[in-house]
């Protein structure tokens, strides 16, 4: 049990059955007590929920934990990780994945969100690095400021490039924005 007092950003709860992640606490003085309004982030469907708690109050808290796991491969329904330490596997499915499945690529290690045993999502880098499959060339002499075009990655994720990007190119991806950050040097 966790005192509402206690509530920190990132704290895992189990209210009225359902997982929730604590994504911002306010506390409101008011002439008679002293309330908590809560913003919460339901783990397994993925809405945000506010809702208000007396002080004093006790919630149950949930042990939810993130490892390193690395990306095997997908099977359409199911995406598959290994623990790398204990060679354990673990399912997740692909509602769950959403579209982390365009940032990633078999061998990668991200993190997984686990509740005992069940997987609840995975969590991205901020950044990645892709090659480019797909784009087309450059034009010699075509240097308008901020041109852009745009790219296949290899994992299917299209992203707009400077003109001077070619395919086999190794770029660098923001996870949040989809968006091109820089060419990584090869060699």
């Amino acid at each position: 049990m966790i005192g509402v007092s206690d509530l920190k950003k990132g704290t895992s709860l189990e209210v009225d059955g359902t997982l929730y992640q604590v994504m911002d606490v306010h506390h409101i003085k008011t002439k008679k007590s002293a309330v908590y309004r809560v913003k919460m982030k339901d783990l397994r469907g993925g809405h945000i929920i506010e809702r208000s708690f007396n002080a004093g109050e006790k919630l149950a808290a949930a042990r939810v934990e993130r490892r390193g796991m690395q990306y095997l491969y997908g099977d359409g329904a199911m995406h598959t990780f290994m623990n790398t330490e204990t060679f354990d596997q673990v399912e997740v499915p692909q509602t769950v994945m959403g579209a982390a499945l365009s940032f990633i690529k078999e061998g990668d290690t991200l993190q997984v969100i686990l509740y005992g045993d069940e997987a609840l999502g995975v969590e991205l880098p901020p950044a990645v690095e892709l090659t480019i499959n797909e784009s087309d060339p450059g034009v010699k002499g075509d240097t308008a400021t901020g041109a852009t075009k745009p790219a296949t990655m290899e994992t299917g994720l299209v992203v707009s490039v400077p003109l001077f990007i070619n395919p086999g190119d190794r770029i660098k991806v923001s996870t949040s924005t989809g968006s091109y950050i820089e060419r990584v040097a090869t060699g």
